[in-house]
This record gives structure tokens, sequence and C-alpha cells, in this order.
């Protein structure tokens, strides 16, 4: 079996197959990050942050204990989103500016510490042993990637998730209703955190080489572009979103310089043109019910035809 996936990695184009894990590890982030401003409303600029906490994480644990990948990859998803707990308690009581600058302090806290320790090698970065598992690396980023898919759409729709976009809409309204604020923010906290942990451990076994810098403000822009490219709180939209601009870079490479300018201008025309982003507001369910609907009222009528022949 090993072989066999071995070889169908093999056969995709190399050049083709990192734009395709590149975006396979996007997705985990834009979503965990979805979960926090696109459901809950709460505006964070570290999340690049938590993603480099569990890229060092899962790479100490790669090089120092030689954890296998699967177990690697959960326990460095909990400890980020551990992290992302004892941060959430006390600035989650913050709303808009005041908690996006509260987590841009925070990503730059870690920035700092991770170029500071002994254990991360300071400002040379680290060294990522290869990940051990039978299975090979693009195939499991994008595993990660569809169970990150399907467990947010089973979250959106479900009561955790009509909470976080009752507080989303009205946070007084959603008190009065008797939801919990504190424990449901701290809860969507430490669910975005968690997927952003794992999509920084893929990130780091896949280059094989992280260092501190990697994950400055820019890293938590693009993941924040991603989520409002394609529409906040929507989940196709944040694939699609995260599918985009992680492609965009390989396809504005004759202007690197001004990536960043292109994603502003980009960024501009959404808001005026389309404010919910490019899947924002498309009921995904609806449409294709309705499109099954027509396809069996188109159907039915040939039925009782040949019945009443």
């Amino acid at each position: 079996m090993a072989d066999f996936l071995q070889s169908l990695v093999g056969s995709i184009d190399p050049y083709t197959l990192q734009i395709l894990v590149n975006i396979g590890v996007a997705i985990p982030l834009a979503l965990g990050l979805n979960v926090i401003t696109g459901l809950t409303g709460q505006l964070s600029l570290g999340h690049a942050a938590f993603m480099s906490i569990g890229a060092f994480i899962s790479a100490i644990f790669t090089n120092r204990l030689g954890l296998p990948f699967e177990l690697n990859l959960v326990m460095s998803g909990l400890f980020t989103a551990l992290i992302g707990v004892m941060i959430g308690f006390p600035i989650l009581r913050l709303t808009g500016d005041y908690l996006a600058i509260c987590t841009l302090g925070f990503a730059e806290i870690v920035k700092v510490v991770f170029l500071n320790l002994d254990i991360t090698n300071k400002a040379l970065g680290l060294q990522v042993l290869p990940a051990k598992t039978v299975i090979p690396m693009p195939i499991l980023v994008w595993v990660v990637a569809i169970l990150a898919i399907i467990f947010v759409t089973f979250l959106q729709s479900s009561r955790f998730g009509r909470a976080l976009k009752a507080i989303r809409e009205d946070e007084i309204a959603a008190e009065a209703m008797g939801i919990n604020l504190p424990r449901y923010k701290v809860q969507s906290f430490a669910i975005g955190t968690f997927l952003a942990g794992i999509g920084g451990a893929l990130y780091a076994h896949f280059l094989s080489y992280i260092n501190p810098s990697d994950f400055g403000f820019l890293k938590s822009v693009d993941i924040l572009s991603m989520v409002v490219l394609g529409g906040l709180g929507s989940i196709p939209g944040t694939v699609f979103g995260a599918a985009i601009l992680t492609a965009a870079p390989e396809f504005l490479r004759f202007m690197s310089q001004y990536r960043m300018l292109v994603y502003g201008a980009l960024l501009v025309c959404l808001m005026v043109f389309r404010p919910n982003g490019l899947l924002g507001g498309v009921n995904f369910t609806g449409l294709l019910m309705r499109a099954l609907g027509r396809k069996a009222h188109e159907t039915l009528p040939h039925i009782v035809e040949r019945n009443e022949l």
C-alpha cells in the first residue's frame, strides 16, 4: 500500500505537487481562523504565532523524541490549543480593534521568544527530520485537510456552531438568550488554534526547515486574506480563498516584490463590489438541493409517461 501511494505521488509533477501540498497546508490554517473570525466574529491578527507554536513543537517532538507523526500531529494541535486557551481567557474579554492589537502583540512576543530560545536554534532556524510515517507527506497533508473541512462543516451546522454565529451577530442578544460568551469564545479560540497547530506541524515536516522569521505579521495577513477573500464564515469560500492565495505567488512570480500590493488592491476591490467575499452568503446546501429537486422534477414526467404507455 505504501509503495502504491509513493508511486502515485511520484507520478505527479514535483512543481505541481508542491503547489498542491501548500494549498493542503493552508486549508486547516484558514479554516481555524474562519472559526475564530468568520464564525465567532473575533478578529485575530496573530494566527501565524499559533502556526509557529505547532511547527516548533512538532519539530521538537520529531527531532528529540522521535514520535510517530500521527501522534505528533495530534499532540502539536492539543499543545497549541492549550496555549490558545491560556491566551484566550484574558484577551477574549476585549472586542474589535483592542482584541486585534492584543493578538498582534502576542504574535510578536512568540516570534521574539523563538528567536532567543536555544531549543529552537534561535535565528538560525531548525532543521526538521523526516516524519515517521509510512504515508507519503503529500497524501497525509490532503487527508488532514479533508478531515478539517468535514470537521468544521459539522461544527458550523451544530448547536455549538449556531451559538458562535449568534455571538458574531449580536453579543448582547446572544447573552440574553443564555449563551455563555466567555466559554464559547474560548472554545472557539481553542478549536481555531488547534487547527493552526496542525497546519504548522504539516508545514514544518513538509519543508523540513522552519525559522521564526517565517511566521511574522505578513503570514497572519496572508491567512486572514484567505478567509476574507473567500467569505467570512463560508467554508467553501475559505477553501477557495486558501487555494487562490496559495497559488497566486506562483502566477505572480514575475512581480513578487509587489505581491502584497496586488493583495491589497484585490481586497479593496472585493470590499467595494463583493463585501461578503467571493463565496460569502452563498447557500451551497440550498443550491445543491435546488439542483437535485430540479433534476427530479425533470425526470418525473418521463417516468409518468412511461407508466401511461
